[in-house]
This record gives C-alpha cells, sequence and structure tokens, in this order.
C-alpha cells in the first residue's frame, strides 16, 4: 500500500472541501461543521491554520466569491455540484486572500480536488473557471511572462539551454598541455 505523500496544506484543502461540502448541503453552522471536520482521525495531518482560514473565510464569504465566480461560470453557482462548488469557493478564497500562493499553484490544488472528489470530467470545469478568476483577481501576475525553461529532456538530463550566439563548449578553449 502506498504511503500517503500529501503535505499539510493539501490535505487542509481536502478537508476543507469536506466542511463545504457539508456547510453547502446542511446550512450548519460553521463551528459545528469545524468541529465534525475536527473529528476525523487524520486531521493532525493537515495544516490546521490553512484548514481554519479556508473553512471559515469561505463560509464568511461565501456571498462575495460566488459574485466573483458568477462571472465565470455558465449557470448559477447553487446550480452547480456541491463539490464543484466547494472546489471553486476554495480556489477563488485562495487566490483572494493567499497572494504568497502562486495562482498557478491554486489553480492545480484546485484541479487535484476536484480530480479526487469530483464528476468525471469536474476537474476540466475548475480549470477554466479559475484560469478566468485569476486573469480577474491576480491580472499582474497571470500577465507575467512565464521563466524560460530549457525542454523537458535537457532538464533530465540536466543540460541546461545555451543563450542564443553562445559558442558551443568545445570551442571555448582550446585544450591546454599538460606540463609533467
Amino acid at each position: 500500500m502506498k504511503p500517503d505523500t500529501k503535505s499539510p496544506r493539501r490535505r487542509s484543502r481536502e478537508l476543507a472541501l469536506q466542511g463545504l461540502y457539508e456547510w453547502l448541503l446542511s446550512g450548519a453552522e460553521a463551528g459545528v461543521v469545524d468541529a465534525h471536520i475536527r473529528e476525523q482521525d487524520d486531521f493532525a495531518g493537515c495544516d490546521a491554520g490553512h484548514f481554519d482560514a479556508l473553512l471559515h473565510g469561505c463560509i464568511r464569504d461565501a456571498a462575495a466569491l460566488d459574485r466573483v465566480l458568477a462571472r465565470h461560470v455558465d449557470r448559477k453557482t447553487t446550480l452547480l455540484s456541491p463539490v464543484e462548488h466547494g472546489v471553486l469557493m476554495i480556489g477563488a478564497w485562495e487566490l483572494t486572500n493567499c497572494v504568497d500562493i502562486p495562482y498557478r499553484v491554486v489553480i492545480n490544488e484546485a484541479v487535484e480536488l476536484a480530480k479526487s472528489f469530483g464528476g468525471t470530467d469536474g476537474h476540466k470545469y475548475v480549470n477554466g473557471v479559475l484560469d478566468k478568476t485569476a486573469i480577474e483577481l491576480r491580472p499582474v501576475e497571470v500577465a507575467e511572462p512565464r521563466a524560460v525553461r530549457p525542454p523537458r529532456a535537457q532538464r533530465r538530463a540536466g543540460l541546461q539551454r545555451k543563450p542564443e550566439g553562445a559558442a558551443p563548449e568545445d570551442a571555448a578553449e582550446p585544450p591546454q598541455d599538460d606540463p609533467a
């Protein structure tokens, strides 16, 4: 059996999603939902601070998050599946409040949540909605060009891309004779 290698942050997102799912379906108080989630055996493996921020932040800011998401979804947020709705709320909340987390990481984490808990193609929907949401909420970060990276095969081989106009390595300097 494969050991659980999820980071504490990823685990906090999973637990927050479970809490949001409960809240969206039952309308229970945030404290009641929080208590149910904390009773789980594996709660100790999560980043409790991030869990608290996500669960309570998403519930507190639900109306504002739904207004942002409404500009990028194809139906009312109340008609979304509770899993995709919760994932989108977490993604929009992190895009708004966790500027230390790169927007690409926020989107990737949300897509992974949707793959684990959502419908067959729900992750594609989440990706598209959060990509548009990121453009709205973090326009400067999204507009920044991606760092130039060597092709994957070169990265795997440990090779670096040469700047244009650079001489090949073997032409850099003629070999020196060994005086010995």
